[in-house]
């Protein structure tokens, strides 16, 4: 078969808690972000940003998610503040897809998100080229203003992917996929 349909047909996400390192190295990960950004744009709107998060930066982010958390938990559980502080902590690198609305004229927002969402889906297909486990993920920290300010997103801008990248030690388990004939039809025209 042809190579990229076979890492097509092969590409699985991992579970974020089993990414560890390695992950990509500088070159691999500027390689990443370019396949993000070269997606379909109506208009050439670059309606989507990246803010990348790695290093001891990954400590901060976990300061970060404890905090948000304890803010809007009614009654914090201690358990699960330590889980929000470690939830990227072996993670060596995380990619938040920032998706922006641009007004225009003729091209809907729709779009503009849909766009952002082909960006996750490039990059995880990118990750997995180079030979990388990654998981594309949301979650309430997507969508906590806290977080969202932390790290740096404006009151129009909205997370459409958490994009984590690294290795695993198990090899991924293929999931269900739907059947085609339950989720395909063939149209042939108007009905009268």
């Amino acid at each position: 078969m042809n190579p990229t349909l076979d890492l097509l047909l092969s590409r699985r996400s991992a579970l974020t808690r089993d990414i560890t390192a390695p992950g990509p190295d500088p070159d691999q990960l500027e390689t990443i972000l370019t396949i993000g950004a070269r997606v379909p744009d109506h208009g050439k709107l670059t309606p989507w940003r990246f803010v990348v998060v790695e290093g001891e930066a990954m400590q901060q982010l976990g300061e970060v998610l404890q905090q948000a958390y304890d803010k809007a938990a009614p009654e914090p559980e201690p358990r699960r503040r330590e889980a929000e502080g470690r939830r990227f902590a072996d993670v060596p690198v995380v990619i938040f897809v920032v998706s922006r609305d641009v007004p225009h004229i003729k091209i809907p927002r729709w779009e503009q998100i849909l766009s952002a969402g082909a960006v996750c889906q490039n990059m995880l297909i990118a990750a997995k080229a180079l030979g990388y486990a990654a998981q594309w993920t949301s979650d309430w920290l997507s969508y906590d203003r806290n977080v969202l300010e932390a790290l740096g997103l404006g009151e129009d801008e909205q997370v459409a992917g958490v994009i984590s990248i690294g290795t695993t030690a198990e090899a991924l388990e293929e999931r269900p996929r739907p059947a085609l004939a339950d989720i395909v039809t063939y149209w042939s025209g108007a009905r009268a």
